[in-house]
């Protein structure tokens, strides 16, 4: 894996902050109150969504701003983002809808997973802002994993990602025990076996094991040193 590292509360106004660097990556996850959506009025329960988005100059080669029209791509990872943070919450237990933004400050690979893996910190940061830490279920994190010439590679960077022949997205729910949220994966230049999925889901729950530590580490410090700025919650 790629050298990571997750900076809490990089945001002061926000209800819960952290930069995650992995790599050549980095990516400024932030949570913030949204409304509710109109299909949960009246509900008894909460939502939380997610919004990401790539700055211009965070690639090699500068990307127009999505100001009216976001991307299919943009969609897409927004909805894994969404999906893998819902999976840490009991909704039924948030009485607002939260909303997170993942802002990919540099591009090397792995943006979506990073987002997935910073975001859950500012999340459990901003739960215990607003005395809702009852209603974490635990953690998630996300990695990727791949094949290239039938060599495993874990945590892949935009040069290796480029020239793939197995592409994998992973994210895992951490508590007790360690359960699946979600698999994205795709044959890109080579078709891939029973045991070569094996391989890669074995991979992909190793390095996801030392990512939850290193989470846990990121919030038990932030806890101790939570800026007089974000102390108080807004409601």
């Amino acid at each position: 894996m790629r050298t990571l590292t997750l900076t809490p509360h990089t945001n002061i106004h926000a209800l819960g902050s952290c930069t995650i660097t992995q790599g050549n990556t980095v990516v400024l996850c932030t949570v913030s109150l949204d409304t509710l959506p109109p299909w949960l009025q009246g509900k008894n329960r909460g939502w939380l969504t997610a919004e990401y988005n790539m700055l211009p100059s965070a690639t090699h080669t500068r990307s127009k701003r999505e100001r009216t029209k976001i991307s299919g791509r943009t969609q897409e990872i927004q909805r894994f983002i969404s999906r893998a943070l819902r999976a840490m919450l009991d909704l039924s237990k948030i009485p607002h809808s939260l909303i997170i933004d993942c802002d990919v400050l540099q591009a090397d690979g792995g943006t979506r997973t990073a987002s997935i893996t910073g975001s859950a910190v500012a999340l459990a940061f901003a739960l215990k802002k607003l005395n809702l830490s009852h209603a974490q279920t635990g953690l998630v994190s996300a990695i990727s994993v791949g094949l290239k010439d039938s060599v495993l590679f874990t945590d892949i960077d935009y040069a290796l990602d480029s020239t793939i022949d197995i592409d994998m997205n992973l994210c895992f729910h951490h508590n007790v025990i360690t359960k699946m949220v979600e698999i994205q994966g795709a044959a890109e230049g080579a078709l891939f076996s029973q045991d070569d999925l094996n391989r890669m889901l074995a991979a992909a729950l190793d390095a996801s094991a030392g990512i939850f530590v290193m989470q846990q580490s990121a919030i038990e410090k932030g806890l101790l040193s939570v800026p007089d700025t974000a102390a108080k919650s807004p409601l």
